[in-house]
């Protein structure tokens, strides 16, 4: 599996369908290249759910006082369009935000600045009063730079004492 997800299924291809690539395509693509890999590949598009880990349970708690506190909350994703879909429907509390950002439906991705700004843009915000969270230090870099405040987050972390930082209580 390890060898498969590092030289079949790799990081890079998978990245093209969070920039939009559509997933029929991009297994048609990598099954030319690896034909006596097509099984398994079409394996990981369509079993695609099994994947996901799940979440975070202490971070969904706390996303849902900040909802229940009045404290907007937005979303910029790394994700297949079609794909966020399924995860919207299987982990409910990704419909809840005031505004998404899909990568792979605005062929963006992060850490591009564009993406964040189209966040900024499309609803009006002000980076300056954001606090973006991320466990990728290279998203958390490229918030920074559009003059977002950023947390990095890595488990253990108490991202509730992070955001009181921020003046954000919930």
């Amino acid at each position: 599996m390890e060898w498969f997800l590092s030289d079949v299924c790799t990081p890079h291809w998978n990245i093209e369908q969070d920039r939009g690539r559509d997933w029929d395509e991009a297994v048609a693509l990598l099954t030319k290249d690896f034909p006596a890999y097509e099984s398994p590949i079409r394996a990981f598009h369509q079993r695609w759910e099994e994947t996901v880990s799940g979440t975070i349970e202490v971070n969904v708690e706390l996303l849902g006082r900040l909802r229940g506190a009045g404290i907007p909350n937005y979303c910029i994703t790394n994700f297949s369009g079609p794909k966020f879909q399924i995860s919207q429907a299987r982990y409910p509390f990704l419909a809840g935000f005031d505004g998404i950002i899909v990568s792979g439906d605005e062929q963006l991705l992060k850490p591009e600045p564009e993406i964040y700004n189209l966040l900024l843009s499309r609803y009006g915000l002000e980076a300056g009063d954001c606090v973006f969270v991320d466990d990728s230090k290279a998203n958390v870099e490229g918030a920074r730079a559009v003059g977002m405040h950023a947390i990095h987050f890595v488990e253990p972390m108490d991202l509730a004492a992070e955001l009181r930082g921020y003046g954000i209580k919930a």
